[in-house]
């Protein structure tokens, strides 16, 4: 049998022995209130990959929802026809195959 001194020791400590300031960040000043899915700093790509992928689906929503077409939807979003070609093209092609990683 164990002992209390033999037992592995946490290196996390548990939260309510714990020191958390909610201090948010630049987007927002809490945590606790924050509306994005995830933190911008677990995210890959921070912030703005957590907000181009709700402008995605909303592109990807009208293209196929409205039949809008690419210069229209390029118009509303403020982007290039270039950029909706790539978000429309994405949506088509299942994970990792034809994408480029580098």
């Amino acid at each position: 049998m164990e002992t209390l001194l033999e037992l592995p020791r946490r290196i996390d400590a548990l939260p309510e022995h714990s020191d958390y300031s909610d201090k948010g960040c630049d987007l927002f000043p809490s945590c606790l209130a924050c509306p994005l899915p995830r933190c911008r700093y677990e995210e890959p790509g921070g912030a703005a990959a957590l907000m181009r992928s709700g402008r995605d689906a909303s592109i990807i929503r009208m293209s196929e929802e409205r039949a809008m077409s690419v210069d229209a939807l390029a118009r509303m979003f403020g982007l290039s026809r270039r950029t909706i070609f790539r978000v429309l093209r994405a949506s088509r092609v299942p994970d990792g195959v034809g994408r480029r990683t580098a």
